[in-house]
């Protein structure tokens, strides 16, 4: 299985020739080919960093086809327009683009107490790899590679660190990541990189980067 960031929180994870592309968002110029390249899409939740609606719109106004995978109140538009957009709740299991895909959390993470908490899910993909979304919700299963939001007006340095902690991943991906500067990253590479906070380091990716896993 091969993995390559993204702008953000999208990644893209190609096994056996099937390519399925998670968390789309708006910050990258390049999601409409994104888009174009997969086999299915994973949604989160329905904020612009990770769904850019109007180049899913674009993508399933021109094939209609493409299995799409989210949370009704966040992908429920979408099947207006696509016929293959399924609809997911935590709990659920289904096959996308040929890979297993186990669906978890519930909510996004808490932004400010007045502010009510979206619908928001993170997927094991493929048994290995785990994306939370917008969440630090610990997902009750063994999780190998876990990527971890590192920035953004929800998190926090100690509660990123307890969630690496708390999930206990033999690996560990930055994501989430457009909010720093190359300055914050560096911070981020000191406090959870090697010698840093972590059980294990949060590896820090350029976009665009591809690993195996």
């Amino acid at each position: 299985m091969r993995l390559t960031k993204h702008v953000h929180a999208c990644v893209v994870i190609e096994e056996a020739g099937r390519t399925l592309l998670v968390d789309p968002g708006a910050f990258d110029p390049r999601t409409p080919e994104l888009l174009t390249q997969a086999d299915a899409v994973l949604i989160t939740h329905a904020h612009g960093d990770h769904l850019d609606r109007a180049a899913m719109e674009a993508e399933l106004a021109r094939r209609p086809s493409l299995p799409v995978y989210g949370l009704e109140a966040v992908v429920g538009p979408l099947s207006e327009i696509g016929s293959a957009v399924t609809f997911v709740s935590p709990g659920d299991r289904v096959d996308a683009a040929g890979i297993d895909v186990s669906v978890h959390g519930g909510l996004h993470a808490e932004i400010y107490p007045h502010v009510p908490r979206d619908p928001s899910v993170g997927y094991l993909i493929g048994g290995r790899v785990y994306h939370p979304g917008d969440s630090y919700e610990i997902p009750q299963v063994a999780v190998a590679t876990l990527l971890v939001p590192v920035s953004g007006p929800w998190t926090r340095f100690a509660d990123t660190v307890a969630f690496v902690a708390a999930v206990a991943p033999r690996r560990a991906l930055a994501i989430h990541d457009a909010a720093f500067s190359e300055i914050g990253l560096r911070m981020v590479a000191g406090h959870m990189g090697p010698g840093g906070h972590t059980t294990v380091p949060v590896e820090l990716m350029s976009v665009g980067e591809s690993v195996e896993i």
